[in-house]
């Protein structure tokens, strides 16, 4: 009999001789000096051998050398080799396993397969045993030489080898020896090592190998070999009775390799199922439970791999995660966000899988589901965690629940009230997860495709109609609302839910889908008759189940108001699903959710490209649809009820889906439909409607015009005008819009469309609310289309006059104006407020005009010099010399200074100064100047006074000289006018003649400034829009009056608070932060105002908030303690103090702050204190009840933004 065989540490230790009876390479072969023919003549009689001979040859001296240095060179072997080699031995060890099995059935002396006469059963036993061990220590050691580097360097050499390559497949070979491995665990054990160590010796090589492998990520991808190692693991740790070793290797590995996280928990999960033991799981899940919670808050990377492979556990064993879940609650009380997130992810994997089917007696029912309840509260309780990642992530697990409709009805509405709160959560995280949620149960939602309150209060009170009738006693009836409305056990509503799914429900419980019922449907449903669904109890539990749709409904419904806010956020994510949730409501219809969607229409001007994709996105989904009819119906009645933003914003998508060919052809086509009223049903409004979704879509593509213009002219203008007036306005801009061979035409031939343009400005039969926007688009079309719209407009002028004056002509005397004002009984003043609106209008195109016709000049002159250029260039001869000359001599751009010099004088035309030179608005000016200086005209007719200002602001506009006349009297207006919508107005005029002359402009900037401090909330917005356009855009310099704009950051107003911080926040951004400059000079204005408590700490907090380089941080304390010795009062230095404590002060800073404040104490002859030197100096601050402490010697102890969390 052989010596035994025992595992060495290394294939080399093979070759030395043992000082003990063991089995060992006696004359090893080098085969590194063979040649590639040798080697393989060598491998075939190895391999002849073993086939050959019995199984046990492989422990006689002369193969177990051969094969010992075939595998010690395994890598130098040529590909067919290496496969002839390790298919002998595989071979041979397969054949050997159902021996080892035979053995125990084996009498104790009988021949033997080894050829050995009468062996007693113990030596047969030694000789299996030494066969098992030897072919697998070198099945082992040829896959580990495999994964070395060595291995990828070593080509073989020899002819005809090409061919058999394809036999040598590493990894099915592999693959195939791992699984022969694990199978050889499978075999009685106990039979060939007893119960010493030599067994465990044995599975502790194996245990090792089949660990290592596991720390390879690209081995693992192959799925025959990794079967094979977790079958390992699971039968030396389960059957072999190795729990502890097997759970120390696997926590290791976790620990270390994240790769390897999802295999070892399918390995654990694959051994419980095979051998229906689950102590290697539960073992794991102790050691994670009983492991230090600081542990994991120590090591991140670690505790992200735990909790990912107890999660991974929990899906696949959750009857047995659940029963054991307890060791693992209390780390929810851990510092580690990643534990508590993968526990949430457990809870929710148990909730959604360990609790379907319930087996056992009563009692044990009973206790699982308070288990499951008690799980349930945990995840409501951690909606409230203090992580944000921790919050975000229990939202994740209600949606993967509300998706596996693992939520009970009792449970729902509580969970929509949690998420509906998390929509104001402060992290962007929490937010997103909280949109995603409320999609989630609004998609898988228990009460229908119809979600709209209407619908469920009638149906609803149907049938508690009929349950009143049914139910015997009212006392009953009371006993049961108070069960359904109480919110314990809501597991045991499940019964209900078997009635809410099942046909008596009829219509109302429809799975939800992508699709929702059409407005007539659901208008069927809602007026149909109360179905008979059965008995009392089904009554009942119908009720329930409404009531419960009722409040969910009315929870969503209440969203509305933030899903608005969370379209202005920040933050794109909150955009981009605050929409998705709002398209699900809109398909569930939800009260309020069209409204809501028709604010996400100005987020197209969003200069991030994925807020503007998914708002387009959300609009062809919406209004899109396969039918052009549909399509067009829907568009021109987004159109109709819309505002002025939003149709903005709407010719700026449908403009861009018209460029894509979003919208079709054909969808054109039944918009002109619309508009001609070729559609049975037709109101003038609907033709509105497509006529001003057809001029949006002719601003990207012209030609959706053309060959219309006669049907805009007969319908915009005829008889539906009178009955929609706004149709009107609308074909203005549809001519206006037309293509220029379109406008060629009618100014051919276009006396009649002159004609009544000139009517609706000159005319009253529009209304008075409508003819103001009428009147604007009509002369901007006249000035568009008409070959000479200065003549035209001329004449408009007269007739316009003439029907405010009652005379025909105009004389070459200005108009007198009594001192008392007109005379009420003759002069209409809603005639004269419409005449002085034509004429500022008209100066105002006429400027226009003016520069577009200088534009196509300087066109032209371009032009021509280009072409004379290119002709020149190409006949070089003594021209060239003499355009060099010219060119020398400036005579070119003198061309450019006379067509300066006529657009001056052409623009000082339109309002001359010189009483010879007036044209017809000339001599309306002082006219208008004096109108608007009879106070008591103005202050008797406020509506004639709004439309004076504006048309005196206009005219203004148009001429410096004019401006200056009347500024001081456009700022007593500003000033001192009753009227806020004057005021209004003004205050915008201000900032389009600040950008005009702002040389004019520039000594009235306290002025314009003060307009910050008005009582009306409509002039205090426009004031801060104003001045933060004139700011940013360099059009104003930052005065010392910049501290009026930061009051705002405090107005009671929120939208004019949230635009003072967006300006400050934007302020920041220019150059090296100017605020960073001004606020020394803001703290010292604001400190002399009498503002309110608090307001002054709140405006300084969110100012420094903006500054952030060190250096400046550094610089402004500077300048802070500069202002300690000016400080006059204790109040002034004390915020002083409470500014500079709001900076992440260093010490060097803190002692320059103590310094200055003693310094300033030491100077007014302050008392030192009597309790001794080193006693601190508290000052109160009246902002939040801080204290400002302050120390005498060394150091300041204030609160410190740094560590404290600013939201």
């Amino acid at each position: 009999m052989a010596p035994p065989f025992i595992f060495p540490s290394n294939i080399q230790d093979l070759e030395e001789e043992p000082d003990d009876h063991r089995l060992y390479a006696v004359s090893p072969i080098d085969v590194s000096s063979l040649s590639t023919s040798e080697l393989d003549e060598l491998v075939k009689g190895v391999a002849f051998d073993l086939s050959d001979r019995d199984l046990f040859c492989i422990e006689d001296h002369d193969v177990f050398d051969r094969v010992y240095s075939l595998v010690k060179g395994f890598s130098l072997l040529s590909p067919s080799s290496k496969y002839y080699l390790v298919e002998t031995i595989r071979s041979n060890l397969a054949v050997l396993l159902p021996n080892v099995d035979s053995l125990a059935r084996a009498p104790q002396s009988s021949p033997s397969n080894s050829g050995i006469d009468q062996a007693p059963l113990s030596e047969r036993i030694a000789v299996h045993r030494n066969a098992l061990k030897i072919y697998t220590y070198f099945l082992i050691t040829i896959v580990l030489a495999q994964e070395s580097k060595q291995d990828t360097c070593t080509t073989a050499k020899g002819a005809g080898q090409h061919l058999k390559k394809n036999l040598w497949n590493p990894e099915a070979i592999r693959g195939r020896i791992v699984n022969l491995i694990a199978n050889s665990l499978e075999i009685n054990l106990l039979l060939l090592f007893g119960l010493g160590d030599t067994v465990g010796s044995y599975l502790s090589f194996i245990s090792k190998f089949a660990f290592s492998l596991y720390e390879n990520q690209a081995l693992l991808k192959d799925l025959s070999t990794k079967d094979g190692l977790g079958h390992i693991i699971g039968c030396i740790a389960t059957k072999h009775k190795r729990t502890a070793e097997s759970c120390a290797s696997i926590l290791h590995l976790i620990y270390k390799f994240d790769f390897a996280v999802p295999h070892l928990a399918e390995a654990v999960a694959a051994a419980v199922k095979r051998y229906d033991d689950g102590c290697l799981a539960v073992a794991l899940i102790r050691e994670f439970g009983l492991t230090d919670p600081k542990d994991y808050a120590r090591d991140s990377i670690g505790a992200e791999n735990v909790g990912r492979f107890i999660v991974e556990l929990a899906d696949r064993l959750p009857r047995l995660v659940s029963t054991n879940v307890g060791f693992l609650v209390p780390h929810f009380g851990g510092e580690s966000y990643k534990i508590r997130n993968a526990l949430l992810g457990v809870l929710g994997k148990l909730v959604a899988k360990a609790f379907k089917d319930l087996e056992g007696d009563q009692s044990s029912k009973i206790l699982r589901l308070r288990g499951k309840q008690a799980m349930l509260e945990i995840l409501i309780e951690r909606c409230k965690d203090v992580s944000a990642y921790t919050r975000s992530r229990v939202l994740q697990v209600w949606a993967e629940l509300c998706e596996e409709r693992s939520v009970s009805i009792g449970l729902w509405n509580e969970l929509a009230l949690v998420a509906s709160g998390r929509l104001e959560d402060k992290s962007a995280i929490v937010r997103k997860s909280a949109l995603n949620l409320l999609i989630t149960m609004l998609q898988h939602n228990p009460f229908g495709p119809q979600l709209r309150v209407e619908t469920f209060s009638a149906t609803l009170g149907k049938y508690k109609e009929k349950l009143l009738v049914l139910e015997p006693a009212r006392s009953e009836d009371d006993a049961f609302d108070s069960e359904i409305t109480s919110g314990e056990d809501s597991h045991k509503v499940a019964p209900g839910c078997d009635v809410l799914s099942g046909e008596s429900l009829v219509q109302l419980e429809v799975s939800a889908n992508d699709s929702f019922l059409p407005s007539s449907q659901a208008q069927t449903q809602e007026n149909a008759c109360v179905p008979d669904i059965g008995n009392l109890e089904q009554i009942k539990a119908l009720v329930a189940s409404l009531e419960a749709g009722l409040q969910f409904s009315k929870c969503i419904a209440s969203t509305m108001t933030i899903l608005v806010q969370l379209l202005a956020s920040s933050s794109v994510t909150d955009v981009e699903n605050a929409i998705l949730l709002l398209m699900r409501c809109r398909q569930f219809q939800i009260d309020g959710s069209e409204e809501c969607l028709r604010k996400m229409l100005p987020l197209v001007f969003s200069q991030d490209k994925s807020i503007y994709e998914a708002v387009e996105n959300a609009f062809v989904s919406i209004y899109i649809r396969k039918n052009p009819s549909e399509t067009g119906r829907n568009l021109l009645n987004l159109a109709i009820n819309s505002s002025i933003g939003d149709l903005a914003a709407l010719e700026c998508l449908i403009g861009s889906l018209v460029s894509k060919g979003e919208i079709s052809q054909s969808t054109i086509s039944a918009l002109w439909d619309y508009f001609s009223f070729n559609v049975s049903g037709v109101e003038a409004a609907q033709s509105r409607g497509a006529l001003s979704v057809l001029c949006m879509a002719a601003k990207s593509s012209p030609g959706i015009l053309s060959s219309h213009s006669q049907d805009i002219i007969d319908i915009g203008f005829g008889r539906w005008a009178k009955v929609e007036p706004l149709l009107a306005r609308t074909a203005c801009v549809a001519l206006e819009r037309l293509p220029e061979e379109d406008k060629k035409k009618l100014r051919c031939n276009g006396s009649n469309v002159f004609g009544v343009l000139q009517s609706l400005v000159t005319g009253f039969w529009l209304p008075e609310s409508i003819w103001y926007a009428a009147a604007d688009k009509a002369i901007s079309t006249i000035y568009s289309i008409h070959p000479a719209p200065e003549n035209f407009a001329v004449d408009m002028v007269k007739k316009s006059l003439t029907s405010v004056f009652s005379c025909t002509v105009i004389d070459e005397t200005p108009y007198q104006v009594d001192s008392d004002g007109m005379n009420s009984s003759i002069v209409s003043t809603s005639k004269l407020g419409r005449f002085l609106f034509v004429i500022s209008q008209i100066a105002l195109n006429q400027l226009v005009y003016i520069e577009s016709c200088v534009r196509k000049v300087r066109l032209e002159i371009s032009k021509k010099d280009k072409a004379k250029y290119e002709s020149e260039v190409a006949d070089s001869n003594s021209n060239g010399a003499t355009d060099g000359i010219n060119a020398e001599l400036g005579i070119a751009a003198s061309d450019d200074a006379i067509i300066d010099s006529l657009s001056e004088r052409a623009e000082r035309e339109i309002i001359s100064s010189s009483f010879s030179d007036k044209n017809v608005i000339g001599y309306c000016a002082p006219f208008l100047s004096d109108l608007c200086r009879n106070v008591n005209v103005m202050q008797k007719y406020p509506e004639l006074q709004a439309s004076a200002m504006l048309a005196l602001c206009r005219l203004m506009i148009i001429d410096a000289e004019f401006c200056e006349a009347n500024l001081q009297l456009l700022f007593t207006v500003v000033e001192n006018a009753t009227s806020e919508t004057v005021r209004s107005n003004c205050t915008v005029a201000l900032g389009d003649l600040a950008v005009r002359f702002p040389n004019l402009l520039e000594p009235w900037t306290e002025n314009m400034y003060a307009r910050l401090r008005d009582p009306s909330t409509s002039v205090r917005k426009n004031a801060v829009l104003v001045l933060s356009h004139l700011i940013l855009n360099d059009m104003m310099k930052v005065k010392g009056y910049i501290d009026e704009m930061a009051v705002r950051i405090e107005d009671k107003d929120e939208r004019i608070s949230s635009l003072a911080k967006l300006f400050f926040h934007e302020l920041s951004k220019k150059g090296n932060n100017p605020i960073y400059s001004l606020l020394p000079d803001i703290l010292g204005r604001l400190s002399s105002q009498n503002l309110e408590e608090g307001v002054f700490y709140n405006i300084m907090q969110f100012l420094i908030t903006s500054i952030k380089k060190d250096k400046q941080m550094e610089g402004l304390v500077e300048k802070l303690c500069n202002r300690f010795s000016g400080a006059a009062e204790a109040q002034e230095g004390e915020k002083i103090t409470f500014t500079a404590s709001e900076l992440p002060l260093v010490d060097s800073d803190r002692n320059v702050v103590t310094f200055n404040w003693t310094g300033r104490n030491v100077v007014e002859g302050a008392k030192p204190n009597s309790q001794g030197g080193d006693e601190e100096e508290t000052v109160q601050s009246p902002h939040r009840g801080r204290a400002l402490t302050l120390l005498p010697v060394q150091n300041v102890v204030t609160s410190n933004p740094a560590g404290r969390e600013r939201h």
